[in-house]
């Protein structure tokens, strides 16, 4: 099927473009050609259109406009022979009548382009920000412009055939449902951040332990706090949801200092009972030192411009009474250090931590990347924020890393960026790390 796609493929391209470059004939019958023209246009829109099972609408648009630029590409080339061929070599028809070509041509090539690189830029995840920039900026300059049209072709076809192969793992599996746990999943969200719905904290993990049978809830705690008041948030809400659904229990699933505070949730508000495991993803248990440093050289009058501009912002988003510094003192190493000592792990909960580094700064997005190299001075290697010596607490620990010596960041371990990273498909850890609680009767 693949081979007859593409001999169809090529012959469509073929055709297309000879049509679009008959534009000497047009005079003698221009309703013929348009009419042929635009239905050739249309044949290449539908009967090319990837129908791959399982794919969602948003893939399926990206798998389109994937297809259109490489018949744009393709088609493009013939154009620019037959062109030259016609006008320097056959030399038939007048030379109005060869741009007449030339402008249909052009119209016809332009048209293909444009559907396909809006399908793309509206629905790619991978293609980022720095690439959309580059290849708007390297549109009209010659040759170049080919090379990022190439970029393009490339990262859009290997996120449709990723997201395709995930697709269908995830309905082979379907009526597994591995991740369907005992006890429903509450996901704690780290500082500086809150739960939205439109965008999530936790990127496309959450949407994929769904697919697979997860039962998920959120925190919904306030984005800046002390370590005893976003304990006492997460408490509440832990029985709130035990209460409305009688669940008995929940798994906690908490990132950074989400790690921190769900511990002292546990600890200080006699919440054991009420959860079967924890597991803390790159928390700092045992803070970081460039947090005292931050705070002991940052003039007083800037904390206060930070603190004031930062909580008056958050009210607005929907903080009830953040209080950005009492947050950030938690996290320094000292203030940690303490915390991490009174607060004793529970013995009828199931405690596991994950720690991750980035392993060259250039692999890092920004501003981890920048940050990385002045949290390495205090607290050696790090995710961007945290140090590694940091991580581990619990009954296991678990260290990530790729396949390829990229290393993974404080964002990539909860699909911040949206990023299919080479080597470490970060969704489908979190369905084998639920599938585990799950084996282990939580």
């Amino acid at each position: 099927m693949k081979v007859l796609s593409g001999i169809l493929f090529v012959i469509n391209a073929t055709v297309l473009s000879l049509v679009a470059n008959s534009g000497y004939q047009i005079q003698e019958s221009a309703g013929i050609w348009w009419m042929a023209l635009l239905a050739l246009i249309f044949v290449c829109i539908t009967v090319y259109f990837p129908r791959r099972k399982y794919l969602g609408k948003r893939f399926l648009l990206c798998a389109y406009g994937n297809r259109c630029l490489r018949l744009f590409l393709f088609t493009t080339i013939i154009t620019v022979v037959y062109q030259v061929v016609m006008a320097f070599v056959v030399m038939e028809g007048s030379w109005k009548n060869r741009l007449i070509s030339i402008a249909i041509a052009i119209f016809v090539e332009a048209f293909i382009f444009w559907i396909g690189i809006i399908a793309v830029y509206g629905t790619s995840t991978q293609l980022g920000i720095k690439t959309r920039t580059l290849g708007a900026v390297c549109g009209m300059v010659p040759l170049i412009n080919i090379v990022m049209l190439g970029k393009i072709i490339r990262t859009t076809s290997k996120e449709v055939a990723f997201e395709w192969e995930k697709a269908i793992l995830n309905e082979k599996r379907k009526g597994d449902k591995v991740c369907a746990t005992k006890y429903p999943l509450l996901m704690v969200h780290g500082v500086f951040f809150r739960d939205y719905k439109k965008f999530s904290y936790w990127g496309r993990i959450t949407k994929e332990l769904i697919s697979n049978g997860a039962t998920i809830y959120y925190g919904e705690h306030q984005s800046a706090l002390s370590v005893e008041d976003s304990g006492a948030e997460i408490a509440k809400r832990v029985k709130e949801i035990v209460e409305s659904t009688g669940c008995e229990k929940v798994n906690i699933i908490a990132h950074s200092k989400g790690g921190v505070d769900s511990r002292m949730a546990i600890f200080a508000h006699d919440l054991e009972p009420y959860v079967a495991s924890l597991t803390t993803i790159n928390s700092p248990h045992r803070g970081c030192k460039f947090a005292d440093y931050l705070l002991n050289i940052m003039p007083e009058g800037i904390k206060n411009k930070v603190v004031v501009g930062y909580n008056g912002a958050m009210k607005k988003l929907g903080d009830t009474n953040p209080d950005f510094m009492a947050a950030v003192k938690d996290l320094t190493s000292e203030r940690a250090t303490y915390l991490d000592s009174i607060m004793t792990t529970p013995k009828n909960v199931f405690c596991q931590s994950v720690g991750s580094k980035i392993d060259k700064v250039t692999n890092g997005k920004f501003p981890l990347n920048f940050s990385y190299v002045l949290v390495k001075h205090f607290d050696g290697y790090n995710d961007g924020l945290v140090g590694v010596e940091s991580f581990e607490w619990g009954d296991k620990y678990i260290f990530l890393n790729d396949e390829y010596g990229r290393g993974l960041s404080h964002g990539d371990v909860i699909d911040l960026n949206r990023e299919n990273i080479q080597g470490f498909d970060v969704r489908e850890w979190y369905v084998s790390l639920v599938e585990d609680l799950k084996k282990r009767g939580y």
